[in-house]
């Protein structure tokens, strides 16, 4: 037997395509050309491609208010927009862009626009009851026309510029015609008793169509302002439009008889009447319009509220009451498309065909829609007369079934050749709405549906010959059995991959298993704290899933009907769930807009998706489960497609690039080709190579000069990422040389303009100035200690081998000490140097190398003296005061000496200086000091010549030191 391979676990899945809402109700126009549709929707004007279906572009601006209306030119090149906040907004709607804004004089919201055929004037009518005229080339308002009485409803050019005539009707019914030239109402056309909805002017200009809600359309003879034909048309008119002055063989229309018009209103018929005749020549009827056409107060939702006609298509476009966009052609009104503008709550998805090609869905409506994917193309499909709920397919996708709150269940058949939708078989039988509907998995013998009135059905399908012979007539399917499921309402029902078990769950909060063919109840599964939302059978375990309002998806055993696992990670109630992966992994859904990603064998989530704002009703895979369609309360659809592999694919190449790098890396490295390997590392984004190859270039002789080539040939982009590496680089004191140097160049050569252009130089500079100035602080504390270890030895070693108290002895000199205090007092003046920070490296190896040095000659000097004066420091008085000098330095004052006789402070300070713990004996002390003595005695003789001789009666004074206080008094003045 061969083994199956794996399934690939699922991680990710990526927007492939949305259906969303482009129409929300309000004006819609085609452009000139007829390719472009502009339709309302909302605050913006959502531009559509007509052969697609899918939006173009979006014309808004941010926090703008709703529009009121818009216009667009005759020649395409002018977008004006009008808003509720009494704001006209002109766009170039093809990038988009705003050109200009101004505020309307009318003081209510426009309810009316429209452009004279030169498109360089444009009418603007109000609530306010008046109509301007602006001229768009010019920007100002030309005309101000009062007259009207209510809301302005059609305002309209004469086609001939040289008349300069407005037409304009509002609610008091009556047509006003204004001549731009004197601003004056030279005629009143009364003929109308309701709102006019629509005036058209024949091609010669004589002739004008005036339509209306009072059920008539009247022509009227602009020469003389007079009426010559009035025409009954049975229905309220809300749109009208002129056919071309041509012959239409197929709508009965010969060019001959006179202009031809097409109506729509309030029956959702298109009628083609003759004026010459006064008669309907032609009807066209919608399915959905056929049950109303003949009633006396007709269905709203069958309503058609606008029509336009494109002669470069030869198309006739009908938009009706609940936002469906229907295409037809203009010779003999054949179906081309239809578009859904608004979808409101999406409760049902479902994949449809053998290829998954089309999608049928159900939303908050009586009608069924079926998208081609390919092309966006929806048919609407009528027969529900009640919002439908659910929706489950056969599997060769040829058959599916749709239940509804008309307490209805309707079977239908798809053509995979020709896309269309035909409705087959009814089902009537159960009292209250059918809440959810599933298909047999293996054959079309069968159908169960549950519903409000807690009743469980099963329903026998008539073979697929009988079904395929169905033309118009559905066929009556028939219950087989009936069985009260629940005690309230049943949400859902699955039927397993065998079709040998049923699960229905219900708002009681529990799962039942029933037996398919007599509906047997095998069992109840309970556990949930809420209602249950969804049930589904894993494809390949003996388990069921279920979704529950308590926020919990869990996993029940067949076998024992006990809980297997439960997922926790909604934070609201879970609507659905799809097995995925052969039934390893589960994708759900909430009703807060997420979708989950789920692992069955470690309870893990994989993903979380977040791109509907509402809660997720519709959720299903295709048959390869390459594709997952989402649909939620916020009426967008979402195509998911599973990027699982592409990703897989691409990381790993990204690794492999990766490793072709850093060996490209390391190569330049070892070639010494620093401007490169920079350049690259800075493309890996690796700030700890940079920082290595810019450590190799400083250890080099001539380090920084090299460093500062590398640095000026590098672009800025690269500067820009350098300068980031360097924020890194100076929150660590080991680096803070390197991130310096680096920085220094960088100042240095590039000018304060240019660096006020980089993208990162506000964080840059916010992150290296705290820790710039930690590290001087740092360096000044290091220096001023530095001196004080030197200037302390300089004058041990001067008391050593001179012991003289004469001034100008010390082997420190007052220019030296002068020197000292100010490299102490002026530290930041010096630091201001570009290369500081490699002097104040260099002064502090040297500073440590005198340490080392001094330290070594103290060790010698203790060795060579004790060995030496060992007999005489036996023999001589213990007790006996030791000479010491001691000399303070000031600044402009010569050296002071002072007489200890404290030997102790002397032997903690040389012991805290130069010796360990192990050679600090008292002995050891003894001897250097006698040693010391001996040798102050010897050079005073030597030396009487230099030596001042005190005078008579005057004893020579000597002073004790006081190392300890000497040392505070050096620090204080050194912090000063």
């Amino acid at each position: 037997t061969a083994i199956m391979a794996a399934p690939v676990r699922k991680k990710n899945f990526a927007v492939q395509a949305k259906i969303e809402p482009f129409y929300t109700g309000g004006k819609v126009q085609l452009s000139a050309d007829g390719q472009h549709l502009f339709c309302t929707c909302g605050s913006k004007v959502q531009v559509l491609d007509v052969q697609t279906g899918k939006v173009h572009t979006s014309v808004q601006q941010e926090d703008d208010d709703d529009l009121s209306y818009f216009a667009v030119s005759p020649d395409d090149k002018h977008l004006v927009t009008a808003h509720r906040s009494l704001l006209l907004r002109q766009w170039d709607w093809t990038e988009p862009r705003c050109v200009r804004t101004w505020r309307a004089i009318h003081i209510s919201p426009v309810s009316y626009m429209t452009f004279d055929t030169t498109s360089t004037l444009l009418a603007t009518g109000g609530t306010d009851s008046t109509i301007k005229v602006w001229d768009l080339v010019q920007q100002y308002c030309t005309h101000n026309l009062k007259g009207c009485q209510g809301v302005v409803s059609v305002v309209a050019f004469h086609p001939d510029i040289t008349r300069a005539q407005v037409y304009g009707a509002a609610n008091g019914y009556k047509i006003h015609v204004w001549d731009l030239n004197t601003s004056k109402c030279v005629a009143l056309l009364d003929k109308h008793y309701s709102t006019v909805t629509s005036l058209r002017f024949t091609p010669d200009g004589l002739t004008l169509l005036s339509s209306g809600r009072d059920n008539i359309v009247t022509m009227w003879d602009v020469t003389k302002f007079q009426v010559f034909k009035t025409i009954p048309v049975f229905e309220n008119v809300e749109s009208m439009e002129l056919l071309p002055h041509q012959d239409f063989p197929q709508l009965c229309v010969r060019k001959e008889d006179g202009p031809h018009f097409i109506t729509a209103g309030s029956k959702g018929v298109l009628k083609v009447w003759s004026s010459q005749k006064s008669r309907c020549v032609f009807s066209h009827t919608r399915p959905s319009s056929k049950a109303t056409e003949n009633q006396s107060k007709p269905d709203q939702s069958c309503l058609l509220t606008q029509t336009l006609l494109s002669t470069q298509t030869d198309t006739i476009a009908a938009v009706t009451y609940d936002h469906n966009i229907l295409f037809y052609t203009l010779q003999d009104f054949r179906s081309r498309k239809q578009l859904v503008g608004y979808n409101d709550e999406v409760l049902d998805i479902k994949f449809l065909g053998e290829s998954d090609s089309h999608i049928v869905v159900a939303t908050n409506s009586e009608q069924v829609r079926v998208f081609n994917l390919a092309t966006m193309d929806c048919q609407i499909l009528d027969g529900h007369t009640d919002i439908v709920l659910s929706l489950s397919v056969f599997k060769k996708g040829q058959f599916f079934a749709s239940s509804s709150k008309d307490n209805t269940v309707r079977l239908w058949r798809f053509d995979d050749s020709s896309g269309k939708v035909h409705c087959v078989a009814i089902g009537t039988g159960h009292t209250h709405a059918v809440s959810a509907v599933t298909c047999a998995r293996l054959k079309p013998v069968f159908v169960a549906s549950v519903s409000v009135d807690t009743t469980l059905k099963l329903w026998s399908v008539p073979s697929q010959s009988e079904l395929t012979a169905v033309n118009d007539t559905p066929v009556h399917l028939h219950s087989t059995a009936t069985e009260r499921a629940h005690e309230k309402d049943i949400n859902s029902i699955a039927v397993s991959p065998n079709d040998k078990l049923l699960a229905t769950g219900s708002q009681d909060r529990t799962i039942k298993l029933w037996r398919t063919h007599d509906l047997h109840q095998l069992g109840v599964l309970r556990g949930h704290k809420r209602g249950i939302w969804c049930v589904d059978f894993s494809p390949m375990d003996q388990v069921v899933a279920s979704t529950s309002a308590d926020g919990t998806v869990k996993i029940w055993s067949l076998s024992d009907f006990t809980c297997l696992k439960t997922f926790e990670g909604h934070d609201c109630s879970v609507m659905k769930a799809v097995f995925l992966s052969r039934g390893a992994q589960l994708l759900t859904s909430g009703s807060d807009g997420l979708i989950k990603l789920w692992t069955i064998k470690n309870n893990e989530c994989v993903q979380t998706f977040d791109q509907h704002e509402d809660k997720i009703w519709a959720l299903v895979a295709n048959s390869v489960e390459t594709t997952v369609v989402s649909g939620a309360a916020d009426s967008y659809i979402i195509m998911w497609k599973d990027v699982t592999e592409e990703e897989q694919q691409e990381e790993k190449t990204k690794t492999e690039d990766l490793i072709l790098k850093e060996q490209e890396l390391s190569n330049l490295l070892h070639e010494g080709r620093y401007l490169k390997a920079i350049g690259l590392a800075i493309t890996l984004d690796q700030p700890y190579r940079v920082l290595t190859i810019v450590t190799d270039i400083l250890k080099k002789p001539e380090g920084r000069l090299q460093l500062e080539e590398t640095l000026k040939k590098l672009r800025e982009d690269q500067v820009d990422a350098v300068l980031k590496f360097v924020v890194r680089w100076n929150t660590n004191s080991r680096n803070c040389h390197q991130a310096q140097a680096v920085l220094s160049i960088v100042l240095q050569h590039f000018p304060p303009d240019q660096l006020a252009q980089f993208p990162s130089i506000k964080p840059a500079i916010e992150g290296l100035v705290p820790y710039t100035e930690r590290h001087f602080q740092r360096l000044n504390r290091l220096l001023q200690q530095a001196m004080f270890v030197d200037f302390t030895w300089q004058q041990m070693r001067t008391a050593t081998d001179q012991g003289s108290t004469e001034p100008d002895q010390s082997s420190l000199k007052e220019e030296d000490v002068d020197q000292g205090e100010n490299s102490n007092g002026d530290l930041s003046s010096t630091l201001d140097h570009p290369g500081i920070e490699h002097n104040l490296c260099e002064q502090m190896d040297r500073q440590r190398d005198v340490e080392s040095d001094s330290l070594k000659q103290a060790e010698e000097l203790v060795i060579n003296d004790s060995s030496s004066e060992k007999s005489s420091s036996e023999s001589s008085d213990e007790d006996a005061p030791v000479k010491i000098v001691d000399v303070t330095l000031e600044s402009g004052i010569g050296t002071k000496t002072k007489e200890s006789h404290r030997p102790s402070a002397v032997v903690e300070t040389k012991e805290d200086k130069t010796s360990g713990p192990e050679d600090s004996s008292d002995e050891d002390w003894d001897a250097v000091l006698a040693a010391m003595r001996k040798s102050d005695a010897q050079k005073t003789k030597g030396k009487t010549s230099t030596t001042k001789t005190p005078k008579q009666g005057q004893k020579n004074k000597t002073w004790p030191v006081d190392t300890t206080n000497y040392s505070n008094k050096r620090r204080k003045s050194s912090s000063k």
